[in-house]
C-alpha cells in the first residue's frame, strides 16, 4: 500500500533534496512537481555559468516555485568557484578590514551572481563568532571573535545579499563559533550557560533578525543548559522559544544537512532526524549532498509515518510546509537592486584585509613551500596559495610532519624561503619545521587560516590573510611582490 498521496506531498514540502551531476536527473524534477520544496546544488552539479543557468531552468520546469540554495560564502567555502577558488575574501578577511558597507557590497555582487544564476537561496552568511582559535569548521567562515563586530558585518551582508533578490540564510543557530569539534563528523558541545551565549554568540543572529533575513539555520550542536544531550536542530527550547519567541524570527528555519553526523547519529538515521527536526520547530530540512530518489521517499514516507502515529502534528508539518511556501514566494517577488556581479571588488577587498608582522625587503625569487592542510567537508577540496599567483617564482608542496628542514634549506640555497599554510599553529609538524628553518635560514610565513594568537620567534615576518580563496591568494602574493 503506498503513502498517502496528500501526506506524501505535504512531507515533501519540507525537503530541501540534492542530485548528482551537472544535469538535473528526471527524479529530481518529478519530485518537485509532487511537491518538493527544492534542492541544494553542490560544486558536483557546477561546471560553468551557462550549465548551471540551464539546470536551475530545468528545476524551474518542474515547478515554477521550486527553491534552489547554495552554500556560497565567498572565501574558502564556495560552490560555484570550487574548481579554482573564490574571487571574494570570505567574512574573516571582511571583518578584518571593518568596512561594513564593503561587507554589504561583497554579498550584493555575490548575490547578483546567485540571481543570474537562478539560484533564489544563499545559505549564508556564516554568522558564528569565533571564540575558539581551534575551531576546526568555522574559523575564516567567520566575521571574527568580536560579536558586536560580527552583529554589524552579519546584518549587512544578509542585506547585500537580499538586495539581490537571493534569499540569505544565517547560519549555524545558536553559535557554532566556540566548538572545537566539526558537527560533519561528530556532535560538538558548548557548555556555557544562556546568559554567556546571549552575550557572545547570540548578538549576530538578532542583528540578522533586524535586518529581514528571511531564513536561519540550525547547528548540530549541544547546549546542555538548553538541548540537554540533544543536538540544537532538534531542540524546540532553542527552534522556537529562543529564536522565535524571545528574538521574534518569523522567516524559515532551516536545518543544516541531516546526514551529518552530529544529527543522523543522534537520531538513528536521516529520516528519523528529518521527524525530530520538524517536530522541534524546523521547517526546510536539509537532507545533505548525497541524495537520490530512493532516499528522499525514504524521508518522505517517515514524514507521513510520524504524521499517522501521532509523532508529528499535522499542524506543525503544515506550518513548516507554509513557511517553506512563503520563502518560495519571496523569492519569486523580490525586487532586485541593479548592482551586477563585480569580482574586482573581491580581489581589492582581499588586499585590504592582509596584514604583515615584521619586514618583506629582499624577498629576490624565494623558495615558495605549500604546506598541504586538509580540507573540511565545508570547505571542500577547493585549491588554494599563492601557486596561481606567482611570477616565475618556483613553489614546491610538502607535509610538514614528512619533510626534512635541511633539506628545504638545501633546496633555497642562498634565497628565502615563503611558507604557506592554514591553521599552522595546530598543524601537525608544522610549528616545529618553522622553527627549525628560521633557527638558520630567512623565513617569511604566510598564514591563510584563522590568525591565532601564536605567532613563530625567529621568522622576517608573519602575513595574515583572514583565508585562502582565489582572492587571498593573489592578495598575499601582490603583498610579497610576488605576483604575475
Amino acid at each position: 500500500m503506498g503513502l498517502d498521496p496528500g501526506l506524501r506531498r505535504l512531507a515533501l514540502g519540507t525537503l530541501l533534496a540534492a542530485y548528482p551531476g551537472p544535469v538535473p536527473p528526471d527524479w529530481a524534477v518529478d519530485l518537485l512537481a509532487d511537491g518538493l520544496a527544492g534542492h541544494t546544488l553542490f560544486g558536483t552539479n557546477v561546471h560553468d555559468p551557462a550549465q548551471v543557468a540551464a539546470s536551475t531552468a530545468a528545476l524551474r520546469a518542474g515547478r515554477p516555485d521550486v527553491l534552489i540554495a547554495i552554500d556560497e560564502e565567498g572565501g574558502d567555502v564556495t560552490r560555484l568557484a570550487h574548481a579554482t577558488g573564490s574571487p571574494y575574501p570570505g567574512n574573516a578577511a571582511l571583518g578584518a578590514i571593518g568596512d561594513v558597507a564593503l561587507t554589504r557590497r561583497v554579498y550584493q555582487s555575490i548575490g547578483a551572481e546567485l540571481a543570474a544564476l537562478g539560484i533564489t537561496v544563499n545559505l549564508a552568511p556564516t554568522v558564528d563568532v569565533n571564540t575558539a582559535d581551534d575551531n576546526p569548521v568555522i574559523g575564516t567562515r567567520s566575521f571574527g571573535a568580536d560579536p558586536v563586530r560580527v552583529a554589524a558585518h552579519s546584518a549587512a551582508a544578509v542585506t547585500g545579499l537580499q538586495a539581490a533578490g537571493v534569499a540569505a540564510c544565517a547560519k549555524h543557530f545558536p553559535g557554532h563559533g566556540a566548538t572545537v569539534t566539526d558537527s560533519h563528523h561528530e556532535l560538538p558541545t558548548v557548555d556555557a550557560p544562556l546568559s554567556l551565549l546571549r552575550q557572545r554568540d547570540l548578538p549576530p543572529f538578532a542583528a540578522v533578525v533586524a535586518a529581514g533575513a528571511r531564513a536561519v539555520m540550525t547547528a548540530h550542536i549541544r547546549v546542555p543548559a538548553l538541548t540537554g544531550a540533544d543536538p540544537a536542530t532538534f531542540s524546540r527550547a532553542v527552534l522556537v522559544d529562543l529564536l522565535r519567541t524571545d528574538y521574534g524570527f518569523t522567516g524559515a528555519v532551516i536545518t543544516d544537512a541531516l546526514e551529518m553526523k552530529g544529527a543522523a547519529v543522534a537520531a538513528g538515521g536521516v529520516g528519523p532526524a528529518a521527524v525530530r527536526a520538524l517536530a522541534a520547530g524546523a521547517d526546510l530540512l536539509c537532507i545533505g549532498a548525497k541524495v537520490d530518489a530512493h532516499l528522499v521517499e525514504r524521508v518522505a514516507a517517515e514524514i507521513v509515518d510520524a504524521l499517522t502515529d501521532g509523532r508529528l502534528a499535522t499542524a506543525r508539518v503544515e506550518q513548516a510546509a507554509g513557511r517553506a511556501a512563503e520563502l518560495a514566494a519571496w523569492t519569486r517577488a523580490a525586487v532586485r537592486s541593479s548592482v551586477t556581479e563585480d569580482t574586482e571588488l573581491g580581489y581589492a577587498a582581499a588586499r585590504r584585509a592582509v596584514r604583515v608582522d615584521g619586514v618583506l625587503t629582499g624577498l629576490d625569487r624565494p623558495l615558495v613551500v605549500q604546506l598541504h592542510t586538509e580540507s573540511t567537508i565545508a570547505e571542500g577540496r577547493v585549491p588554494w596559495g599563492l601557486g596561481p599567483h606567482l611570477d616565475g617564482v618556483p613553489e614546491i608542496r610538502v607535509i610538514a610532519a614528512e619533510t626534512d628542514a635541511a633539506r628545504l634549506r638545501e633546496l633555497a640555497a642562498d634565497r628565502p624561503i615563503v611558507l604557506v599554510g592554514r591553521h599552522l599553529h595546530r598543524l601537525p609538524g608544522g610549528p616545529e619545521l618553522i622553527a627549525d628553518l628560521s633557527a638558520e635560514h630567512p623565513v617569511i610565513v604566510v598564514e591563510m587560516g584563522w590568525p591565532a594568537q601564536w605567532r613563530p620567534a625567529g621568522v622576517r615576518a608573519f602575513v595574515t590573510t583572514y583565508g585562502a580563496s582565489h582572492a587571498n591568494g593573489r592578495a598575499a602574493a601582490e603583498v610579497l611582490g610576488l605576483a604575475r
